[in-house]
């Protein structure tokens, strides 16, 4: 997948039309510069993909825009032209959120990348959507604070699509995923009015059009400014890992943890394929041949820490834990963190492809899903690992493939579509953080009704009544105000 994605961005042109033929073109570069409308294929065939394994995206004109003055350029000029709008980011996203159905606009926020301003009193940072995740982090360390929500991605994600599919990460198990985590935000609508959205009164008035915006996946209009908000360091923090020699160990470890009223800042689980495959790409200290590992992180003052991570001690041996490790420095804890975040990275040593699959399902299901998903690579001769938010049941099976064998895709999506039905039927839903996308899509009448769907459609429009902002999008064929079949009949559709 990643080397064909590669063949096609070098054999398309490079060249840019010096005077296009396309009026909306023209009235683009009027607007923002010539330098910041990319029309030639190496740019358009960059950004017809995201970081899924999902195909059949097609860009229309790239934008840059660096202000929320000329995000408001282009959204009035697409609605004058009647052009579609894609929004932006990093292009991290898993679900194909960001992939361009229709050929539209695609306007790219990564030149707003600043930090406006740190608010101590309110506790709160105004940045642009653009800022990566980690990078505001380090920003805000030297204050002593951080940002909560930490995606694998917070390398090279950003915080406007951070609020786009409202994203987790390991440590949203006590502080939440991003929507708790945003007071409000500065949004370009769909006619180019500008919007702000929440506050940073304690109730804001009216309807909660913040919590809306957050976690709608750039259909109902580009974010512009958001305020973060800050979360204090805590003064201590203790990191276990623990080993097991069955998966469903660690797994009711997890369960049996919460029961026990501790709610630990993160839990963390990994099978025995995904920590050779970590442990051989950074050697964090993780055991070879245990069947699963189990992180565990609690933070607080120093009595309570020490309190918590030793009763969780003692719950993972009463569930046959083979070791039990303290991280004894912050060194080691970070290394084993460390290994954590970069274990998508370290499958590139046995495929250059992997599907990581969003799925959520309650904790005292964890261990029949995880069997369950076992049984469908089986079926698929398929090699899945699993590494997942444990401690909110969010599963993140990987699919580790060739894309260059014949019919792998075909099985890559089947396995993919079982995941989601077992996860269904043991009570979970359909994401945790990866969003909806084109991904799940068909599969949202299995989760919400006929009138549960028309409802959300219906808020959708009251944004953005002519549904071009990411049409194709979230919500499934027959509900969607966006005809989904057209768009992906123009996909061919040339630009000049």
């Amino acid at each position: 997948m990643v080397l064909s994605k590669l063949r096609d961005l070098v054999s398309r042109t490079t060249e840019e039309s010096a005077e296009p033929a396309d009026p909306f073109v023209r009235a683009l570069r009027s607007a923002l510069s010539p330098e910041r409308v990319k029309l030639d294929g190496a740019h358009r065939a960059l950004l017809s993909h995201d970081a899924s394994v999902f195909d059949g995206g097609n860009s229309g004109p790239v934008v840059y825009p660096e202000t929320t003055t000329e995000v408001q350029a282009v959204m009035r000029l697409a609605a004058e032209h009647g052009r579609n709008v894609v929004p932006r980011g990093a292009g991290t996203g898993l679900a194909g959120g960001a992939i361009p159905l229709g050929v539209p606009v695609v306007v790219a926020v990564t030149r707003m990348n600043a930090i406006l301003e740190i608010d101590e009193a309110n506790r709160v940072a105004w940045v642009e959507p653009g800022v990566i995740n980690l990078d505001l982090t380090k920003h805000l360390t030297p204050l002593g604070y951080h940002f909560a929500p930490d995606p694998s991605s917070q390398q090279v994600c950003t915080i406007g699509g951070n609020v786009a599919n409202n994203s987790g990460g390991p440590h949203c198990l006590a502080y939440g995923v991003t929507n708790a985590h945003i007071a409000a935000m500065e949004v370009v609508l769909p006619d180019g009015e500008v919007a702000m959205l929440g506050g940073l009164e304690a109730e804001p008035a009216g309807l909660d059009l913040r919590g809306v915006f957050v976690g709608s996946e750039g259909t109902l209009g580009i974010v512009t400014k958001v305020a973060v908000r800050l979360t204090k360091n805590r003064p201590a923090v203790r990191t276990l890992l623990m080993a097991f020699d069955d998966v469903r160990d660690a797994a009711n470890t997890v369960s049996d943890v919460i029961a026990a009223g501790i709610v630990p800042a993160a839990m963390e689980v990994m099978d025995r394929a995904i920590t050779a495959a970590v442990e051989n790409y950074v050697n964090a200290g993780y055991p070879l041949d245990a069947a699963a590992v189990l992180l565990a992180e609690v933070d607080g003052l120093e009595s309570g820490v020490d309190i918590d991570a030793d009763r969780i001690a003692e719950i993972a041996r009463s569930n046959r834990a083979t070791d039990v490790r303290l991280a004894q420095s912050d060194e080691e804890r970070m290394l084993l963190w460390k290994g954590r975040k970069t274990a998508f990275g370290a499958v590139a040593q046995i495929a250059p492809d992997y599907y990581l699959h969003d799925t959520v399902v309650p904790r005292s299901a964890l261990a029949d899903v995880l069997d369950e998903i076992y049984a469908i690579a089986d079926r698929h001769d398929l090699l899945i690992m699993n590494v997942f938010h444990a401690g909110d049941g969010n599963l993140h099976p990987l699919i580790v493939f060739d894309g260059r064998d014949d019919g792998v895709l075909d099985r890559v999506h089947a396995a993919g579509g079982e995941i989601i039905t077992a996860s269904l039927d043991a009570g979970g839903v359909l994401s945790g953080e990866h969003g909806i996308g084109v991904e799940k899509q068909q599969y949202m009448d299995r989760m919400f009704t006929d009138a549960d769907l028309d409802h959300q459609n219906r808020l959708r429009q009251a944004f953005d009544p002519g549904c071009r902002t990411n049409p194709g999008k979230v919500i499934p064929s027959g509900h969607s105000c966006a005809d989904i079949a057209s768009l992906r009949s123009v996909q061919n559709e040339v630009w000049g």
